[in-house]
């Protein structure tokens, strides 16, 4: 099946979203029945602080919360915060003070002010137009506004509306830091988070059913087993441990000179689509194929371009001794395993 497809379903009993492109699974967001949505925003009690990690715990009506970088809080005061991932098992939940309102053109940032554009949106033009649009509906204040690229196709009038809901929102919610500690809003749902952030042209689908109906389902089912095939008789096995997420990269039949860097070079293309349908995030360490250290260069720079493309925030850490590749990547989706089980 050619082109691209939004599908807004439940999965297990949940609610879940996919994208599919040309017939193939691209991304897959799924809800969590335990674990606050990243985007929820507390106003959260201080607890105790963590001496040396400079952070502290926080109270909050979901459980303890963890905030890193801490100045000038004490215990007993109450603080807005914005759920910024999901939590490792029998960890707390990760928070910021760095809170965003985003919407699907809009993105509002208290405490931030200044009008910004997508660097992608190019056209001075059309900049010009939708600075205007900013100066004539964002409010007077501290708060700052990030038009998205999605706005390079808006409607100016959707763009106008989505700039006021999200500048209310912020006003209403940075306006109610006191108090005990309460839930003021709800992360973004899949289906949401759909909306806001697959902007490109597709067929929406919303009737019930539309997973198995459309191939959904046999491909999350391949997702059950830790490897995945790259083509060339290669394959990537992703097997994630309490301490981090091991990916072996492997040749398979290929005995020529260049199965390596051809099995690594597949491996970077794919590694973050795996990542992003399995939800996995925090330390990641590739096991590649033998390469000459030459290829190395060329390696990084295949991998760097497809995170580029990828909207979860990966830092390339870099080599070890061992000649082990590092990656620190933002805990931003719950893991396949956790809904499958």
């Amino acid at each position: 099946m050619k082109g691209r497809m939004i599908l807004l379903d439940h999965f297990n009993g949940i609610e879940a979203a996919a994208l599919m492109v040309d017939g193939r699974l691209e991304d897959l967001l799924l809800d969590s029945e335990t674990a606050p949505r990243p985007g929820t925003i507390y106003r959260a009690l201080a607890d105790r602080p963590v001496k040396g990690q400079g952070g502290m715990f926080l109270k909050t009506p979901d459980g303890s919360a963890f905030l890193r970088q801490v100045k000038g809080l004490s215990p007993g005061l109450s603080i807005l915060v914005q759920v910024s991932g999901y939590a490792e098992p029998g960890k707390a939940i990760p928070v910021t003070q760095k809170i965003l309102f985003k919407s699907r053109f809009a993105i509002v940032t208290p405490d931030a002010p200044g009008l910004n554009i997508s660097r992608s949106i190019r056209d001075d033009d059309l900049r010009d137009s939708l600075l205007e649009i900013a100066h004539d509906t964002m409010p007077d204040g501290d708060m700052g506004l990030i038009l998205r690229s999605s706005c390079a196709v808006a409607d100016p009038d959707d763009i106008a509306d989505d700039i006021a809901t999200m500048a209310d929102l912020a006003g209403a919610v940075m306006a109610d830091a006191t108090g005990g500690a309460e839930k003021l809003t709800e992360g973004d749902s899949p289906h949401t988070l759909a909306w806001r952030d697959w902007v490109d042209p597709a067929q929406i689908v919303t009737e019930p059913g539309g997973f198995e109906a459309n191939g959904v389902l046999d491909q999350i089912e391949m997702l059950h087993t830790v490897s995945a095939r790259l083509g060339g008789g290669a394959s990537l096995f992703v097997e994630p441990t309490r301490a981090l997420v091991a990916i072996d990269v492997n040749t398979g039949s290929d005995a020529s000179l260049a199965a390596g860097i051809k099995a690594n070079m597949a491996a970077a293309r794919e590694l973050p689509r795996q990542l992003r349908l399995r939800g996995l995030g925090g330390q990641i360490v590739l096991d590649l194929a033998p390469m000459p250290k030459k290829d190395r260069r060329v390696f990084e720079t295949a991998l760097r371009a497809a995170f580029r493309a990828d909207q979860i925030e990966t830092s390339l850490v870099g080599w070890t001794p061992l000649g082990h590749y590092e990656l620190q990547r933002k805990r931003a989706r719950i893991p396949l395993t956790e809904v499958l089980s």
